[in-house]
């Protein structure tokens, strides 16, 4: 059986407390801690998402991010961003491949009972590899498409009723979108 993590307890400004607790504790209790996103797209402007496996607690079988997980105690974000990448997608990254673009708060409960106080700290990271590269983790990843980023933007317009991306998500994806158009107008010119 897999041993639960121990997470930093972070402060409702995002400040470490020096305090830790197990996974479990942070969203019973709702305690502030951090999260790494990695955001993945390629050279013909294609995001990887990915679909969240069936037994997810919070929004089984919807499509987000390509790489996201908690930032374990003692774990810069960026290690914790390369692991996640590692142990969901099976690829390698170096720390100087991710670019961060912000950290977005993300303070929610949910009917099961979880808190879930995160500050995400969001990179976008160019890659160069195929679907079939990838190692899916079957207990995060239920499957991963390339979509490029017109398809993202229509799909993102009816959320509230195509059931594809979490809706309430759509600013903070909208963001991600137009950091990643940015990075990729700025590498051509």
């Amino acid at each position: 059986m897999e041993t639960e993590e121990y997470i930093a307890i972070l402060d409702a400004d995002g400040s470490p407390t020096g305090k830790t607790a197990l996974k479990s504790e942070i969203h019973k209790k709702g305690h502030y801690h951090n999260t790494s996103h990695v955001w993945y797209y390629n050279a013909n402007a294609e995001i990887l998402l990915a679909q969240r496996a069936a037994s997810k607690t919070i929004y089984p079988l919807l499509w987000d991010i390509s790489v996201a997980g908690h930032v374990d105690a003692g774990e810069t974000i960026e290690q914790a961003a390369i692991r996640e990448t590692r142990e969901e997608i099976g690829i390698e990254i170096t720390e100087d491949a991710l670019h961060k673009i912000g950290v977005y708060e993300c303070f929610q409960s949910y009917p099961n009972g979880i808190i879930d106080n995160e500050f995400h700290h969001t990179f976008i990271s160019e890659i160069n590899c195929s679907l079939s590269d990838l190692t899916t983790d079957p207990e995060e990843v239920e499957q991963a498409k390339l979509l490029s980023i017109p398809e993202f933007k229509e799909l993102l317009e009816n959320s509230e009723n195509n059931s594809h991306f979490v809706a309430s998500n759509t600013p903070y994806y909208l963001e991600v979108i137009k950091a990643i158009e940015k990075r990729i107008v700025n590498k051509k010119a």
